[in-house]
């Protein structure tokens, strides 16, 4: 594909829709644009806009279209998987100002919401109304709901109340020649034709920018309890996670955390907890309902399970504050992490009862390439965050060696029924990898679909395949 250049009169355009001060141009001004979370890599765009309406947008990308200008939508900028980064300079549309929560239908139980918005923010407004939107990802407090929708988002709630899949119910979205569509219905049923609103979602912005989202919501449950179990080896804290389902219990909530994560937390954000002496991993598992008596039973079925595979200690959190305490270990985990070591994090996902085998062959492919792993991730799912820490691997074997081990991590997770990605996304750094899971028919599907509403290619370019 041959993108060009943005001109001096393209760039007049582009000040004529959203305003002069919406335009930015300046290197220094560019550089928080230029990167996401993924790794330590850096791509800088031409222009970066910031609209705040559907039409603003449809008039950019009518320009870009006709112009054959790369065109990179971005959210918060807080991605593992590259999707955000401009690898083809061009223009970066800012998603920023789209942070208008438009309306809470309590009498529904829906809510329309601008993809600008933070996710915690959205969550707490729905909760004062006694309502719960489950989708919350680690970065839920910088995190926008319009990038959960595009890398099909998770979090820990979904092991109980599923993917950000089962939430959105209609989107209006902003297709690269400039039409504004609306992908589905207002509805919880939709079957009339062809689903381009799941089609949407997980579609990491190469299909079109979404300006508006419909999401579902559900009754909060009104109590909850919380559990953090340790055991010796993480293959035994791995196994008792498709026990505790098989045993008839759905947790709200079940995290596995390794012991060298919990560690770097205490760290990184002198968090005082009392990490025994044997202990070599964790379970954090929540319950949550509307019953006391239903969760508590629950929890002591859990506590047999447990000790089936050899748990050895059980802390029931008492209070609010013990609980805020247990969670911010797990979520701060992944910045802890990076910030003691240059790493590469991967978003492994297999069917639970999997994971035994999956978190033993990790550890043993470090073992023969030579680097060490941290992981942890929403256990319930099967999805297991592996952080890769270059340590003492030398500078040649980091960038050259490890692709290879990586690959035969990915290998392992097909392998076992899994693919490559549980809620990141694919975007530019697991692309390569593709092929291990997909035939080239299917990705010729893929490229196929890109193609109809992108013909001339502008959309997130480099992304995915």
């Amino acid at each position: 594909m041959l993108y060009q250049k943005i001109t001096a009169d393209i760039l007049s355009s582009f000040k004529a829709i959203v305003g002069d001060v919406q335009v930015i141009t300046g290197h220094d001004d560019l550089e928080k644009y230029s990167h996401d979370e993924t790794e330590d890599l850096h791509y800088y765009p031409e222009v970066v806009v910031k609209p705040n309406s559907p039409q603003q947008v449809a008039g950019l990308l009518k320009i870009c279209n006709t112009n054959s200008i790369p065109v990179t939508p971005r959210g918060a900028g807080t991605g593992l998987s590259g999707g955000a980064l401009p690898i083809l300079g061009g223009l970066l549309i800012s998603m920023e100002r789209f942070n208008n929560i438009i309306q809470i239908d309590e009498d529904n139980l829906q809510a329309t919401v601008e993809p600008g918005v933070v996710t915690e923010i959205f969550m707490n407004a729905v909760a004062e109304k006694g309502l719960l939107y489950p989708v919350d990802p680690a970065s839920k407090g910088s995190c926008f709901i319009g990038g959960n929708v595009s890398h099909g988002s998770g979090g820990p709630r979904v092991v109980k109340y599923g993917t950000i899949r089962e939430y959105i119910l209609n989107l209006e979205v902003v297709l690269p020649n400039g039409e504004i569509i609306w992908t589905g219905a207002n509805t919880l049923k939709y079957a009339s034709g062809y689903n381009l609103t799941q089609l949407f979602i997980g579609s990491e912005g190469t299909l079109g920018i979404v300006t508006k989202i419909v999401t579902k919501l559900i009754p909060a449950p009104t109590t909850d309890a919380l559990m953090l179990a340790s055991f010796a080896t993480n293959e035994e804290a791995c196994g008792a996670v498709s026990a505790i389902f098989r045993a008839g219990i759905v947790p709200s909530a079940l995290e596995f955390m390794e012991r060298r994560g919990v560690e770097w937390v205490m760290e990184h954000d002198d968090i005082a907890f009392n990490l025994q002496d044997g202990v070599g991993a964790f379970l954090l598992i929540e319950v949550d309902g509307t019953n006391q008596d239903v969760i508590l039973d629950a929890c002591e079925r859990i506590n047999t399970v447990l000790e089936a595979y050899n748990c050895l200690d059980v802390l029931f959190a008492d209070t609010s504050a013990q609980k805020e305490e247990l969670w911010k270990l797990r979520r701060t985990m992944g910045v802890s992490v990076k910030s003691n070591s240059v790493y590469k994090e991967e978003d492994t996902v297999v069917p639970r009862a999997a994971l035994p085998q999956l978190i033993n062959g990790i550890k043993e492919v470090g073992g023969r390439y030579g680097f060490e792993s941290v992981c942890y991730g929403h256990a319930g799912d099967g999805n297991l965050h592996v952080n890769i820490i270059k340590g003492n691997m030398s500078d040649t074997d980091w960038n050259h060696k490890l692709k290879d081990g990586i690959r035969e991590i990915f290998e392992l997770t097909i392998a076992l029924g899994g693919t490559l990605s549980g809620e990141h996304g694919i975007g530019l750094v697991q692309k390569e990898f593709m092929p291990l899971k997909y035939s080239e028919v299917h990705l010729n599907l893929m490229r196929g679909i890109k193609l109809v509403f992108d013909p001339k290619g502008i959309m997130n370019p480099g992304k995915i395949f």
